[in-house]
């Protein structure tokens, strides 16, 4: 039950992030704001990890923790955070996160063995088909985006496949609380830096900023990121990453919930394209074993 009800928590739990960014970036920065989100979520899960006697993390473990910490949370949520707070669409971010599944779909097969049948290349198609469909509904496509936030997101997409594949083959029996808070120790330190240098630490003493600090850390940071590590443990890596395939069709129904923005006929065809996507990239039926 447990496995077949986390990928469904994780995508709803996961697409709230970008409504976060959108929040979060209207009275901090973005690098400023997540390294704050980053150091508390490592000091809380090192606390839990103590507190339930948690296996220690060996020193090889360690080390590829920081190294995954640097791409699935440094790049990827710097480079999402960054590319909302100058200007891109929240629509068009979601649907460039939501495309590194085919990144790392090749890249698996490249550097683990995993393959993709005919079944999960359709689940690809489809996947994608879905997001463009919920995007071009929202008007997303739209105009002048800047350069630096389409930067932004290649370095947040390629982060993402880098550090879910290093997690898939380097991560396997690293003890998940501290080895996550790892990941965030390497988080903090870098995105601090950048903080410090390129934006004055500029963090927002308002309402809206603790209560999305406050979303953050406890739902995306603590439980979204430790249902997707979980998962990573018992599945291949293009399986879990087709999840976020449902990102923005989510975020979308999310924003029309919460600010009555309309969602039409074409975004929720695209919702269950992606659905539909997503089952057959993910279905156990269409398994494949590793090459070897």
């Amino acid at each position: 039950m447990t496995r077949r009800a986390a990928p469904a928590v994780f995508v709803l739990l996961w697409s709230t992030g970008f409504i976060v960014a959108r929040y979060a970036t209207r009275d901090s920065g973005a690098f400023t704001f997540l390294t704050v989100r980053t150091a508390i979520a490592a000091a809380v899960l090192f606390v839990i990890a103590r507190a339930v006697r948690e296996a220690p993390v060996l020193p090889g473990q360690r080390s590829t923790m920081l190294l995954v910490g640097l791409g699935m949370h440094a790049m990827y949520l710097g480079g999402v955070f960054y590319a909302i707070e100058h200007g891109m669409p929240s629509g068009v971010t979601a649907l460039l996160a939501a495309l590194h599944p085919v990144m790392t779909a090749v890249l698996a097969r490249a550097f683990l063995g995993e393959q993709l049948n005919r079944a999960r290349v359709c689940g690809v198609i489809l996947g994608t088909a879905g997001v463009v469909a919920v995007v071009v509904e929202r008007g997303g496509a739209g105009d002048g985006i800047p350069a630096n936030a389409l930067v932004a997101m290649v370095v947040a997409v390629l982060g993402m496949s880098a550090g879910t594949l290093l997690q898939r083959r380097g991560g396997q029996g690293t003890p998940l609380l501290a080895g996550t808070a790892w990941q965030y120790v390497s988080t903090t330190a870098a995105l601090g830096t950048v903080a410090v240098l390129g934006e004055g630490w500029r963090l927002g003493n308002t309402a809206r900023t603790w209560w999305s600090m406050a979303w953050a850390v406890g739902v995306l940071s603590l439980a979204a990121i430790l249902v997707m590590l979980w998962l990573l443990r018992r599945q291949a890596a293009a399986e879990v990453s087709s999840l976020f395939f449902l990102t923005p069709a989510l975020s979308s129904v999310e924003a029309a919930v919460l600010f009555s923005e309309s969602l039409g006929v074409l975004a929720v065809a695209g919702l269950c394209t992606a659905l539909a996507g997503v089952w057959l990239a993910t279905s156990a039926r269409f398994a494949t074993s590793p090459r070897t």
